[in-house]
């Protein structure tokens, strides 16, 4: 079952369009990253998930049920974790989730077991310091504790790893991963290694339109094909095979890039024939960044 779907979605801001023509589907427990250059509406289509904004054109579905613009019910199995969350910085991590079970009407004994779950999720169990001294990632990852407290079916994160160093990137990756036996999540980001790292499905956003989707390894077959790099153990080999090849890209004193790696064959039949020293050939992984760039056309 899909846990959310966005059926030919439009958003215009009087006569500048921002969003046009974006349908996709996310299947229930998985990781769909939802990704797009900075500014290209990923946080509109967000607040439109969650009531904030009015459609202009489409339909969006939560859990079977469309989304409305204002106090939409659908918010009711929806977690939400901004860009840069904020809290009571006074507070500490428990005494903050308690406050949060208390005005959503949790009772005690549910709070202080869900509290201490999250706690543990998020790796701030027995922490008792105020949120006012937290590092950024400290608060992203109470953020995700706050935004799983009520048993979500669907979890948003907009951009939350964009701001973050590499230990925070990989914890908060990290507890992601694991909660989606629990939610569904949508991660939104422009940071395409986070994307390989933890998602299941994804859609490219461009131009306000949904460029490329479908699930990660599917996706990455779409592309024409992989380049080849070729290392020589010697300089003067590698300038040799570039005046044979001129097609082959230089990217070190010794390698070349075959972007075209149909021609493999005649560049190693070249390479046998003069008995060249090759320190290694290797076929370059499609990364969503090759893919992106070619989806955007740069």
């Amino acid at each position: 079952m899909d846990m959310l779907t966005l059926t030919h979605v439009a958003k215009n801001f009087g006569e500048k369009q921002v969003l046009r023509d974006v349908s996709f589907a996310v299947p229930e427990h998985t990781v769909f990253g939802f990704v797009g250059q900075n500014g290209a509406g990923k946080t509109t289509a967000m607040k439109l998930i969650l009531g904030l904004l009015t459609i202009s054109e489409g339909e969006i579905m939560v859990d079977g049920t469309p989304v409305r613009y204002g106090n939409t019910p659908t918010n009711r199995v929806v977690g939400y974790l901004p860009d840069v969350p904020e809290f009571y910085s006074y507070m500490t991590p428990s005494e903050y989730l308690r406050f949060c079970g208390e005005i959503s009407g949790m009772a005690a004994k549910e709070i202080k077991s869900r509290s201490e779950e999250l706690l543990r999720l998020v790796g701030l169990k027995g922490e008792t310091h105020r949120i006012k001294g937290f590092s950024r990632g400290m608060k992203q990852r109470l953020g995700v504790a706050q935004a799983l407290f009520g048993h979500p079916k669907l979890l948003i994160c907009d951009e939350p790893t964009s701001a973050l160093d590499p230990a925070g990137r990989k914890e908060l990756l990290d507890i992601l991963t694991a909660v989606k036996e629990e939610t569904t999540v949508l991660f939104s980001t422009h940071i395409l290694s986070d994307v390989e790292h933890i998602c299941d499905q994804m859609a490219f956003l461009h131009d306000g339109k949904i460029a490329l989707q479908g699930p990660l390894d599917e996706v990455r077959k779409r592309r024409k094909a992989s380049a080849v790099t070729v290392e020589t153990e010697r300089t003067e080999d590698a300038e040799l095979l570039r005046q044979k090849f001129p097609y082959l890209r230089v990217s070190g004193k010794r390698s070349l890039v075959l972007e075209e790696a149909e021609r493999l064959p005649e560049v190693m039949y070249y390479i046998a024939d003069r008995r060249l020293e090759v320190m290694r050939i290797e076929r370059q992984e499609t990364t969503l960044s090759d893919l992106f760039m070619e989806v955007v056309g740069k």
